[in-house]
C-alpha cells in the first residue's frame, strides 16, 4: 500500500468511529421545565375593632406653677425650703421682716381712725357755723333797718353783708367735708386693706401640695416689690406638653369633644407613666398643634424632662393587624388563594401597640380583608401576583 494513502486512511477510519459513536450514543430524558415554589408564612386575617397608637416625644410643664414674690420692697428674713423639696399645703416656705411691712399697716389704720373722728367733729363744727350762718343773717336785718332810718352807715351794713357770706361759705364747705367723707373713708380703708394684705403676704405659704422648682433669694436679700423669692409646682398639676401631627388634629379634638377618655402609656427613669390627654391648643403650625397631657398625680418627674409616651387614638373599626414584614411598598399586601399570590391594596391606619400580643404591628383597612383570609407576613422583595407560594407555619 503506498504510504500517501495512510493519511486518507486514517481519516475515513476517525469518521467511521465517530459516526459509529453518534448513532450508538444513549437517548438524553427530555427536560421538562418546573415552576419554583416559595415558602412563605401566613397569618389569617380577623378584621376588629383596635386602637391605632401615636407615638409622642414631649416636655413636662407645669401651667399652674406659683411664683411667689415680694409684695413690697423689702429684706428677706429667711428662706425655709430649698430646690426640689416637698411641702405640704400651708407650710411656711419664706418670711420678710415685719419691720418692712407692719409701719404700712398701722399708719393706713391711723388715717382710717383719723378719718373717723375728723366726720364727728365736722357733725359737731356744722351746728356751730349754721347758728353763726344764723347770727350773720340777723344781723344783715338790724343794718338795712338801721340804714333805712338813715341812723348807720353803708359800711356797717356791708360788713354785716361780708360776715354773712362768710358763714354761708363756711356752712357751704363743712357740708362738702360731712358729703365727701364716705368715699375718703372708703379710700383710707382700700388702703389699709391693702397693708394688711401685704402685711400677712410677709409670711410667704405653700397654697397646696407642691414642690419648689427654683429658689431665687437668700436670707438677707433686700428685695423690690414683686421680684420673685421662688416657684411653686403643684403635685398633681403636671402636664406633658407634645406636638400631634396636623393630620391626627381633628381626628383627636373630635374624640375629646365626644368625651372620649384618651390614655397614654410611657416610661422614666424605669418607672410606668399613664397621662390623660386633656386638651389641644387653639393655634397649630406647619409641625402640627400641641396636646397637653395631664400626667398622674404619682408622676414625680422634673419640670423640662422630656418623655416618649404612646397615646391611643379613637377606635378604627374593621381594621387588621399585620406584621410590618407583610407590607410591600408601604399600601399593598398578599394574600394567599390556592398557592398563589393575590395582591391587595389597602388603607394604612397606624400602629398598634402597648401589650405583648400586638406591639410592633400596623394596622390596614381594605374591603378585600374578609375575615379568614390568609394574609402572607414574609417579606418577598420579588412578590408579585400568581407567584405560586408554600405556606409554612
Amino acid at each position: 500500500m503506498p504510504r500517501r494513502l495512510l493519511p486518507l486512511i486514517i481519516l475515513l477510519a476517525g469518521l467511521g468511529g465517530f459516526f459509529a459513536l453518534k448513532e450508538t450514543r444513549p437517548t438524553p430524558h427530555p427536560v421538562v421545565p418546573t415552576e419554583r415554589i416559595w415558602r412563605v408564612a401566613v397569618t389569617v386575617a380577623t378584621p376588629a375593632d383596635h386602637r391605632p397608637i401615636l407615638s409622642l416625644f414631649g416636655r413636662v410643664e407645669a401651667p399652674d406653677r406659683v411664683r411667689a414674690a415680694a409684695p413690697v420692697a423689702g429684706r428677706l428674713l429667711e428662706v425655709r425650703v430649698r430646690d426640689g423639696e416637698r411641702v405640704k399645703a400651708g407650710a411656711v416656705l419664706a418670711r420678710l421682716d415685719p419691720r418692712d411691712l407692719e409701719p404700712r399697716r398701722r399708719k393706713a389704720q391711723a388715717e382710717v381712725e383719723q378719718e373717723r373722728l375728723r366726720l364727728i367733729h365736722d357733725t359737731e363744727a356744722l351746728e356751730q357755723e349754721r347758728e353763726l350762718l344764723r347770727l350773720a343773717d340777723a344781723a344783715v336785718t338790724r343794718a338795712d333797718t338801721v340804714q333805712s332810718k338813715k341812723l348807720g352807715s353803708i359800711s356797717s351794713v356791708d360788713e354785716a353783708r361780708e360776715q354773712l357770706a362768710r358763714a354761708r361759705l363756711a356752712v357751704t364747705l363743712r357740708e362738702q367735708s360731712i358729703a365727701e367723707h364716705p368715699s375718703r373713708l372708703a379710700s383710707l380703708k382700700a388702703t389699709l386693706a391693702e397693708a394688711e394684705r401685704d402685711a400677712a403676704r410677709g409670711e410667704i405659704l405653700a397654697p397646696f401640695a407642691a414642690r419648689i422648682g427654683v429658689v431665687e433669694a437668700a436670707a438677707g436679700d433686700q428685695l423690690q416689690a414683686n421680684q420673685t423669692i421662688l416657684t411653686i409646682v403643684p403635685l398633681d398639676g403636671l402636664y406633658l406638653r407634645a406636638k400631634i401631627p396636623g393630620v391626627y388634629g381633628e381626628e383627636l379634638r373630635q374624640a375629646l369633644n365626644a368625651g372620649e377618655r384618651l390614655t397614654a402609656h410611657g416610661q422614666h427613669a424605669g418607672k410606668t407613666l399613664t397621662a390623660v390627654l386633656e386638651r389641644l391648643a387653639g393655634e397649630a403650625d406647619a409641625r402640627g398643634v400641641d396636646a397637653l397631657l395631664r400626667l398622674d398625680a404619682g408622676a414625680d418627674l422634673p419640670l423640662g424632662a422630656f418623655v416618649n409616651l404612646r397615646l391611643e387614638r379613637p377606635p378604627a373599626p374593621g381594621t387588621v393587624a399585620l406584621p410590618f414584614s407583610a407590607l410591600h411598598g408601604g399600601d399593598r399586601i398578599f394574600a394567599v388563594d390556592d398557592g398563589r399570590l393575590r395582591g391587595i391594596a389597602v388603607e394604612r391606619i397606624g400602629e398598634v401597640g402597648g401589650d405583648t400580643t400586638e406591639a410592633g404591628q400596623v394596622l390596614v383597612r381594605a374591603p378585600e380583608l374578609t375575615p379568614g383570609t390568609p394574609v402572607m407576613v414574609t417579606h418577598l422583595p420579588n412578590a408579585l401576583d400568581s407567584l405560586k407560594v408554600e405556606t409554612i407555619q
